[in-house]
């Protein structure tokens, strides 16, 4: 592999996040963002099921209860609070033991959600001088994983993400905060939900200042390392000089941000600008779309009227546009007293997107194009084509859309689409890129981000099998529907692809390198593997000192830049 000088960076949960980095010269860094240790709880499920993981779940909640009922006190809370402490832990040990004599969802039981290798790791100090093998042609609380490369050494540092959240919670001793998937659902999350802002009504915690994981995606603009999880503000964290992780503060844009910015912002790759939206489940407007500056600057919101709150969890630009995704993933609190979870699916809703001037100063001028029977989770890339007078949209189209969220008999299927929009028309067309003999479930991964905008012919993902683990990385010609596959082996399962160009100034789209964790259910190992984009052959691996939890989405970062962080 060439000497090459860079950071990458990315993501894991309590089910994960990544990204990775290359400079331009001799060193190469990689971030990765990952779960909690097994002391604290995961953002999908209770820390106890890792702390315990030979008892049974009946054991494990009994535990979790007399837990609870020891109530940890924090030394700056008066008598009052202490007492109203007490109180209301154990009303929340009676729900939890009443949870124990119920079924569990699939969708949220912590022994399917956090179990094998999406349970959490523990914070990693630096590690220097890995094995790093070449060979020959042939993925709860954010966690940053980083491995830096720089010439012939390598180091490794995991280190979670300071969130307000995890913050206090440490202070506590244990979960206060409620997890938006794996608890608020039924009655039971009605519950937890009046016990979180009794707490906060009462000064137990403080919610005032955010109750985001910054579990959800990264992106490196204006000299921040920006964490994110799509319902709070970001979090900065900064790369040091010996490759460990610091968390600086929530990220305000310097008192310019004052809502949630989804965890998929766009940077223009050709204009440096940010794009991003921001979107609210409760009150109006629900939807809003901002951009900033190369430089930090904010626009104005530009607020979008929705008939209700919808989950907008990713979108495309192009080189003039905004593509924004309406789709049939909405939140209905009503479905609690039903029983059930807030987040649904509305079948009666069809998907459309809106198409809006990258420089609108208010949302008069969308154009809003129905694609009925589509729904994208993400979108890879979108380009304008003057000749046809349509926008082409790629991304993955996952049916059924709730499949994530809520148990389904279905199977889930996530088949890499082409959508063609044609604002002037107002009509639109979708069509699968693989052909039917060769379909496979493809979700997160990337193309070129130095093209991110304009026309791209190769997408870099990962493929989805056995739902939810990824077994390799498919290089796909979105042109010709061509399929290259790099398969990690028996009992090898990794994160999401990254893709490095080699050089920026590369006329081939796929000169570069993927890159990738990877990890071994028969030895427990975890190591990063890096691909020839070009020709799909491993060209070498770092062993990795602790086990990389599973996960997807996050970025890279040159030593150029490293060296400018503010």
């Amino acid at each position: 592999m060439t000497s090459c000088t860079s950071a990458t960076i990315a993501a894991t949960y309590s089910s994960r996040i990544d990204s990775i980095t290359f400079p331009s010269k001799s060193n190469i860094s990689i971030r990765i963002k990952g779960p909690r240790s097994a002391q604290i709880r995961s953002s999908l499920s209770p820390p106890v099921i890792i702390k315990f993981r030979n008892k049974s779940y009946h054991q494990v909640s009994c535990d979790h209860h007399q837990q609870i009922t020891k109530t940890c006190h924090s030394p700056q809370w008066n008598l009052l609070q202490r007492a109203a402490a007490i109180a209301l832990d154990m009303v929340e040990g009676i729900l939890v033991l009443k949870e124990t004599k119920h079924q569990l969802s699939r969708t949220y039981d912590p022994r399917v959600q956090i179990a094998g290798n999406f349970a959490p790791v523990p914070e990693q100090s630096v590690k220097h001088n890995l094995c790093f093998s070449g060979h020959h042609l042939f993925d709860g609380d954010g966690m940053l994983h980083a491995v830096t490369i720089n010439g012939s050494s390598v180091s490794y540092a995991c280190k979670l993400t300071q969130t307000k959240r995890l913050v206090q919670e440490k202070e506590l001793g244990r979960p206060v905060f409620p997890k938006a998937i794996g608890e608020l659902h039924g009655h039971s999350g009605i519950a937890r939900l009046v016990l979180f802002y009794m707490r906060g009504l009462l000064g137990l915690i403080d919610h005032s200042h955010g109750i985001g994981v910054a579990n959800a995606g990264l992106v490196y603009f204006n000299g921040r390392l920006l964490a994110m999880s799509e319902d709070d503000l970001p979090y900065q964290v900064r790369v040091k000089p010996s490759g460990d992780l610091q968390t600086v503060r929530r990220f305000d844009f310097d008192e310019q941000l004052h809502s949630t910015m989804i965890a998929h912002p766009k940077r223009d790759p050709v204009t440096g600008e940010l794009f991003a939206l921001s979107y609210d489940v409760v009150k109006k407007p629900y939807l809003k779309y901002f951009k900033f500056s190369k430089d930090g600057e904010k626009s104005p919101d530009v607020e979008i009227t929705l008939e209700m709150p919808t989950m907008m969890h990713d979108f495309a630009i192009t080189e003039n546009f905004v593509v924004i995704p309406d789709q049939q993933m909405v939140f209905k609190f009503q479905e609690m007293i039903k029983g059930g979870s807030p987040v649904i699916n509305d079948r009666n809703k069809k998907c459309r997107f809106g198409i809006l001037s990258k420089e609108a100063k208010d949302s008069s001028e969308i154009i809003w194009i129905e694609s009925p029977q589509i729904f994208c989770y993400h979108t890879w890339n979108a380009w304008e084509e003057p000749e046809s007078n349509e926008i082409v949209v790629i991304g993955s189209c996952m049916t059924p859309p709730d499949s994530i969220f809520n148990e389904c008999d279905e199977n889930l299927r996530s088949i890499l689409s082409e959508i063609r929009l044609n604002p002037k028309t107002g009509k639109s067309t979708c069509r699968a890129i693989i052909s039917s003999l060769e379909q496979v479930n493809l979700e997160a991964g990337m193309v070129n981000r130095n093209l991110l905008g304009r026309k791209t012919r190769y997408a870099y993902l990962a493929i989805a099998e056995p739902w939810p683990k990824v077994s390799g990385i498919a290089k796909v010609d979105l042109i010709t529907g061509n399929v290259q596959k790099f398969m990690y082996g028996d009992m090898r399962y990794g994160g999401e692809p990254f893709f490095i160009p080699r050089d920026l100034n590369s006329k081939k789209e796929d000169d570069g390198y993927i890159m990738a964790y990877v990890h071994d259910e028969k030895t427990w190992k975890s190591e990063l593997q890096i691909i020839n984009a070009m020709n799909m052959n491993l060209e070498a691996s770092v062993k990795l000192p602790s086990r990389v939890p599973y996960g997807f989405h996050g970025t890279y970062i040159s030593s150029e830049e490293l060296a400018h962080q503010v």
